[in-house]
């Protein structure tokens, strides 16, 4: 197991201490988001602890399943107590840049839809300010051209330029969300000004939803070689375990 892969299994150790027998649980989507899955379910296999669990994507749904997990049909659920969840950054503010994996629609829906939400991640996605990761922004394909330019505006009234592409699968197919949308990926290099530019794209007609994730976490566990730095923000605190 590598570094990383050490610290994002640490993050999420800290972010299983909060699940609770009875819990509607969101499970996230990602690399580090798989790290807590395999942990629940090593847990699962020594407690009963009554969970009702959703996923923020197919691939998590298969993921949780192959070990053990049984996940419930979202359509069914209105709260969720508590989701834990990723990010590709994460800045001083705790805003989120996420949708690296394309789910970004289905985890902001779960993410709304819950009392808490805990990021886990590796110290490396602290960011003093979000946009070296390209953004991405989901899109309906009917009049694609003019939703590009559009977007395009948006960012330049936020401040923001770079280029942007529709986003292709590793054998140069168009990449489709498990909604079947579009992703465009936005390489600004940086975000001045998160909450605008998430302000602009949300008017954007063909834009379904974009990685922008504003006031939306409660808490982050960041794991660094030095320990997991607990950041609240309803205490806008900073501790180490």
């Amino acid at each position: 197991m590598t570094d990383i892969q050490n610290l994002k299994r640490e993050a999420a150790a800290e972010a299983l201490k909060f699940v609770e027998p009875g819990m509607v649980l969101g499970l996230g989507t990602g690399s580090t988001a798989s790290a807590f899955i395999e942990l629940l379910a090593e847990r699962l296999k020594t407690e009963d602890l009554d969970l009702t669990c959703v996923a923020t994507s197919e691939q998590t749904k298969r993921f949780a399943e192959e070990r053990g997990i049984k996940i419930a049909d979202f359509n069914t659920i209105a709260d969720v107590d508590l989701t834990i969840d990723g990010a590709d950054e994460i800045d001083p503010q705790l805003n989120l840049l996420k949708g690296g994996g394309g789910a970004l629609l289905r985890e902001k829906i779960v993410a709304f839809a819950s009392d808490r939400v805990i990021i886990i991640a590796d110290a490396s996605k602290y960011v003093e300010q979000l946009g070296e990761f390209p953004l991405p922004v989901e899109i309906v394909d009917f009049g694609v051209a003019a939703t590009l330019a559009m977007i395009e505006a948006a960012a330049e009234d936020a401040g923001c330029q770079g280029s942007i592409a529709l986003r292709r699968t590793a054998s140069g197919d168009t990449f489709r969300t498990d909604g079947g949308h579009l992703i465009a990926d936005c390489a600004f290099g940086s975000i001045p000004d998160p909450e605008t530019l998430a302000d602009l794209l949300d008017i954007v007609p063909g834009v379904v939803e974009h990685g922008l994730f504003i006031g939306i976490a409660d808490d982050i566990f960041l794991a660094a070689p030095d320990g997991v730095r607990h950041y609240s923000a309803a205490t806008d605190d900073e501790d180490e375990d």
